[in-house]
């Protein structure tokens, strides 16, 4: 993308990321948790945060409900805008990453190219986790009834019905969430992070 931002002076911060990471005894990153609507985001980002929050990390959650409440209210669901979107939220959680934070983004995303973006964005840091239950255990679990509505062509541009989803080709993680369940799921990631983050 063409930066328009030319004159941008850049001012030295005084509290270091080293300095940020050896008091939260972590390193920083971001766990990008993508998947079809209903592969579990939401609610394993808002188990995991709770949980981490608990043994110490430094955690905060970026969702699509949460950015696209504010910083992409301006936005809708065409590929251009979901991929302006995507720009958006993987910068904000790599500056939330540059502060010290781990930053786990829940987002459908279902463009490699865009999911790419976010990763450089958040350069060795990134960490993406496919969730993956199929298809049908999403639809499944769909108690508001979006997919049916997408499938009646009410809701337009649905990704798994009317819009595509790109798997990822080499994710981090890969979760059958239709088989692990959410506890088992949450100890998984808890290990992972031990290992990937710990100082």
């Amino acid at each position: 993308m063409a930066r328009k931002s030319t004159n941008v002076t850049h001012n030295p911060h005084l509290v270091k990321l080293p300095e940020r990471l050896e008091r939260n005894q972590h390193k920083s990153g971001v766990m990008w948790f993508t998947g079809l609507p209903g592969s579990g985001k939401s609610t394993i980002t808002t188990n995991l945060e709770r949980r981490l929050f608990a043994e110490g990390y430094q955690v905060s959650i970026i969702d699509n409900e949460l950015v696209r409440e504010g910083l992409s209210s301006d936005l809708g669901y065409s590929h251009e805008d979901r991929t302006e979107n995507i720009r958006r939220a993987g910068e904000v959680a790599a500056l939330l990453s540059r502060a010290g934070r781990i930053v786990l983004s829940g987002f459908i995303a279902p463009y490699r190219r865009d999911r790419e973006t976010a990763r450089e964005a958040a350069e060795e840091g990134f960490h993406e986790v496919f969730l993956n239950p199929g298809a049908e255990v999403c639809e499944s679990r769909d108690s508001g009834r979006l997919y049916e509505q997408a499938r009646a062509g009410s809701i337009p541009d649905f990704t798994g019905v009317s819009a595509p989803y790109e798997e990822p080709l080499s994710p981090e993680l890969i979760i059958d969430t239709g088989v692990v369940s959410v506890a088992e799921t949450i100890d998984l990631l808890v290990g992972y992070i031990d290992t990937e983050f710990r100082l």
